[in-house]
């Protein structure tokens, strides 16, 4: 349900939404899931083919081969059929940005692959902050 408030111009506005919490670490738990809880995955190429997605954040080259600096590091990844979780630290771009180049990215290959079209998947990211210390990390 949307919540309308109405401002002395007689116009409907929408509620903003909760700004996402920020890690003092820069390490989130993220989850993206599919739309209204379909599946992401549907068969051992699309899990291969977000591996891939993924792998395009932290291993990244110029136009001359040459490697820069990552856009983040992924710590660990569980891919399930209709919803991915990701430990995920941010480097060179936010939280939100690095989500947003991998969601697209997966989202054109598996709309693509389908014959499909819109959105893959359902709302904006979710992540909750990680800001404990690991001598690992």
């Amino acid at each position: 349900m949307l919540l309308y408030l109405r401002c002395q111009t007689g116009k409907h506005q929408h509620m903003p939404r909760q700004e996402r919490t920020k890690s003092r670490t820069g390490i989130y738990h993220v989850m993206l899931r599919g739309i209204n809880k379909q599946d992401i995955f549907e068969d051992d190429e699309d899990y291969l083919q977000m591996t891939v997605c993924l792998q395009g954040l932290t291993e990244r080259y110029d136009e001359n081969g040459v490697a820069v600096d990552p856009l983040c590091t992924v710590y660990s990844y569980c891919l399930m059929s209709n919803h991915i979780h990701l430990l995920v630290r941010e480097q060179k771009e936010d939280i939100s940005s690095v989500i947003k180049r991998l969601g697209v990215a997966y989202a054109y290959y598996f709309n693509k692959k389908y014959q499909r079209n819109g959105h893959l998947f359902q709302d904006r990211f979710r992540s909750e902050p990680v800001n404990i210390r690991w001598s690992t990390l």
